[in-house]
Parts: C-alpha cells; sequence; structure tokens
C-alpha cells in the first residue's frame, strides 16, 4: 500500500513537470506579442502613407489636365494671364509631380534633409520674387549654425537654427513689399507673394515646435501644401478674358 502511494505521487510530480516544460514563459509570450501588435501598426501606417501618396497623384494628373487646357486658351489669346504667373506655373507644374514622388520615398532617416533643402528652395523662390518686384532685399546673413550643422548634428538643434534663419529672412521679403506701390496686375502679384511670404512664415512657425516624430506629417503637410497652391494657380491661369 504504501508503495502503491509512492507511485501515484511519483507519477502525478512527473505530470507536473512535463506540464511546466510545455508551458511557454510569460515574458517571451508577452514580447511576441508586442512585437506583432508593432509590426501591425508599423504596415497599417505605410499603408495610410500609400493611400495619401496615391491621392496626392490623382490630384497632379487632374492638375496636369487643367493645366493644358487653360494653358492652351491663354497661348491662343482667348484668355490672358500675368507674365509672371505663367512662367512660375510652368515651374511648378512641371515640379509638383517629382515632389509627389519624393513624398513616396521619404523615411525617418531622410525626410529633415529632404524638407529644409525644399522649404530653403521656397524661400529662394520668392525671394527672386520679392527682388522683381520690390528690388533689392536686404537680408540679413543666418546664424552660422543653419548653414556649417552637419546632418548628424542633433535634431532640435539643426531645427532651431535652421527656423531661426528662416524668419530673418521671411521679415526681409515682408519689409520690402511694404515699399511696393502697384495697381491692376502687378499689385495681384504683389499680395499673390505677399501670401506666400505669409505661408513661409507659418511653417516656420510650426517646423519650430515640431518633433522628428512628426516626420511624415510634417513633410506630408508640406507636399500637400504644395498641390493646393499649384491647383489655384492653376485655377487662375484663364479667369481674364482677352
Amino acid at each position: 500500500m504504501h508503495s502503491r502511494h509512492i507511485a501515484i505521487i511519483g507519477t502525478l510530480a512527473l505530470s507536473l513537470s512535463v506540464g511546466a516544460c510545455n508551458r511557454p514563459e510569460p515574458a517571451a509570450d508577452t514580447a511576441a506579442t508586442v512585437d506583432t501588435a508593432a509590426a501591425d501598426r508599423a504596415a497599417e501606417l505605410q499603408r495610410a502613407r500609400e493611400k495619401e501618396v496615391a491621392q496626392l497623384n490623382e490630384r497632379v494628373a487632374q492638375l496636369e489636365a487643367d493645366y493644358a487646357k487653360n494653358n492652351a486658351e491663354v497661348v491662343t489669346g482667348k484668355k490672358v494671364a500675368t507674365a509672371g504667373l505663367r512662367e512660375e506655373l510652368k515651374e511648378d507644374v512641371a515640379n509638383v509631380r517629382g515632389a509627389v514622388a519624393d513624398l513616396s520615398s521619404t523615411t525617418p532617416d531622410n525626410w529633415w534633409d529632404r524638407h529644409e533643402h525644399a522649404m530653403r528652395r521656397t524661400a529662394a523662390d520668392i525671394e527672386a520674387d520679392v527682388k522683381r518686384l520690390a528690388g533689392p532685399v536686404i537680408v540679413p546673413a543666418e546664424p552660422p549654425a543653419a548653414a556649417d550643422t552637419a546632418s548628424a548634428a542633433p535634431f532640435t538643434s539643426r531645427r532651431d537654427a535652421f527656423v531661426s534663419g528662416l524668419k530673418l529672412r521671411i521679415e526681409a521679403f515682408n519689409a520690402a513689399l511694404d515699399r511696393v506701390k502697384a495697381k491692376g496686375a502687378r499689385e495681384t502679384e504683389v499680395e499673390d507673394t505677399r501670401a506666400r511670404v505669409k505661408k513661409l512664415g507659418e511653417d516656420a512657425d510650426k517646423l519650430a515646435s515640431a518633433s522628428a516624430d512628426e516626420w511624415w506629417d510634417v513633410t506630408r503637410s508640406r507636399v500637400t501644401d504644395y498641390v493646393d497652391r499649384v491647383e489655384a494657380s492653376v485655377k487662375r491661369l484663364d479667369d481674364n478674358k482677352s
């Protein structure tokens, strides 16, 4: 009888031991769940980004078609548009598809270089228009860090230096435009340029508080705004009868 009890206890202990060995480790199971959730979230975000890029490409295709139609009417003399708008719009229509294509290949590693380059190019384009309309523009030199900081510099420092230099240029643009006295088509160009300067200032203010984690939102917003502006210009291209 005693031996039988010992045998039963031994069998039970062996069963419990085997069950314990086969049971997954709680820590490993939790880690696997977290990894799966993270992967699912990343895939979901990527799908959302691809959808946004596809929608922008559809808008670009439509504005290209509208531009071809409206520009043809301007060329034939049925409608007229200011020379400044025609030249600027021609360049924008040529560049806007590339901006959307760049958005599709933007990553957390390359977004800042692309964003900074695009904003500098926008500022340079605006400066050229301001000079054409208002004459010489006195733009203070940017802080050394804005021009000389290497790509490996901490994001916050590089962002702050860039925004600081950009705001100096914006102040100079506004001061130059304030001196302009114009009427008719030229006044329209001045107001359009002033609106672009204002928008650049708003973008600089937003960027001043942006974090590196917001790379997609910041980049998408810039590209979307660009598409918006080109669409609006295309619609205005033939809004005056000859």
